[in-house]
């Protein structure tokens, strides 16, 4: 068995709240709360959730863009909260990330050529200005720019093609792992399948992984290859794309798949949605934090974290639920029904 590229054990994530004059601790925001997963060669893992769930935490804390709390991230076996800043920025070649707002993430003073280029001169992949404006003319006609746009400023971009360039940026640098950090959240919807469609094309070409962070469950099944869902800073469900959709175990995976809009016009089918609010990380409940919200919370899940149970070949469920040996995955709507 080979080695993953990418292996989080136990991720925390923790901030803390200061108030006063003193600015003293009287909290702690949980962000991310005891996270683990790996990411294999040449393999897409979609990491989604509701808004505030820790995505984007998490995938930062990977990279050390945010300093994690606790636990390991081992990147190609090294482990990267033990590297000091200088190994540490070699390390960054080979770990890209894809922001969610192409914009806020490009410099505006800087053309596109620039912003393309100077990481390669960092890195040593190009050899002077002139050669890195050249590998930046190339990567730009690769995601579907062209070339004379390099002498140009982000602001002369609409935000599909910044987008473009933000994914340009990255690739140059023919990185192992790539984080897409809902790189395609903000596009509109036929420039969002474009951008999908290239991010496969490229990791066809060049072999790269990704760590894909998104919210639009369409979007995630036709472009990776495994599912962590994550609720309140913990991951509650993982398994292969094709195996979660046709069943999701978790009552909270349950409930964020029935919010699925259906392709077929007129077609209806049962939905239900859990009750109440989504608890602050702040102060989140004890035991299962999902265990306020669902229809079949008993005694143990209000005192006791879950552990990850087995319920189908890959495919793990955090939920006492499972504890006497069930597979098949419970049924949400009936009970919500009745």
């Amino acid at each position: 068995m080979t080695t993953p590229l990418l292996e989080v054990t136990n991720l925390r994530t923790h901030f803390p709240v200061l108030k006063g004059f003193l600015r003293r601790q009287v909290g702690t925001v949980k962000a991310v709360d005891d996270v683990s997963f790996t990411l294999g060669t040449r393999e897409t893992l979609a990491l989604v959730g509701e808004s505030g769930c820790g995505k984007t935490t998490t995938g930062r804390s990977i990279l050390r863009l945010i300093e994690p709390t606790d636990g390991e991230v081992r990147f190609q076996g090294t482990e990267l909260r033990a590297l000091a800043p200088a190994p540490l920025r070699a390390f960054r070649r080979n770990m890209q990330i894809i922001f969610q707002d192409p914009f806020s993430s490009l410099n505006p003073r800087k053309t596109v050529g620039e912003a393309i280029g100077g990481p390669l001169l960092l890195h040593g992949l190009a050899t002077d200005d002139a050669d890195a404006e050249r590998q930046a003319k190339a990567v730009l006609e690769r995601v579907g720019l062209q070339a004379k746009y390099t002498s140009r400023y982000p602001h002369e971009f609409s935000g599909g093609q910044r987008q473009r360039i933000g994914l340009a940026r990255a690739v140059a640098l023919r990185p192992a792992l790539i984080v897409c950090d809902e790189a395609v959240s903000a596009l509109d919807v036929s420039v969002q399948a474009q951008v999908v469609n290239l991010l496969v094309d490229l990791q066809a070409e060049l072999g790269m992984s990704y760590l894909f962070i998104a919210h639009d469950l369409s979007v995630v099944r036709h472009v990776s290859n495994r599912v962590a869902v994550m609720y309140l800073g913990r991951i509650v469900e993982e398994a292969p794309t094709e195996t979660l959709f046709a069943r999701p175990c978790h009552p909270y995976t349950q409930a964020l798949f029935s919010a699925i809009p259906h392709r077929k016009p007129g077609r209806t089918s049962k939905r239900f949605v859990v009750g109440g609010e989504v608890p602050s990380p702040i102060d989140p409940p004890t035991g299962c934090h999902f265990h306020p919200r669902c229809p079949f919370a008993f005694d143990l899940c209000r005192t006791t974290v879950p552990q990850p149970i087995e319920t189908a070949p890959g495919q793990t469920v955090r939920c006492h639920l499972y504890n006497d040996g069930r597979k098949d995955p419970v049924d949400l709507a009936a009970k919500v029904a009745g």
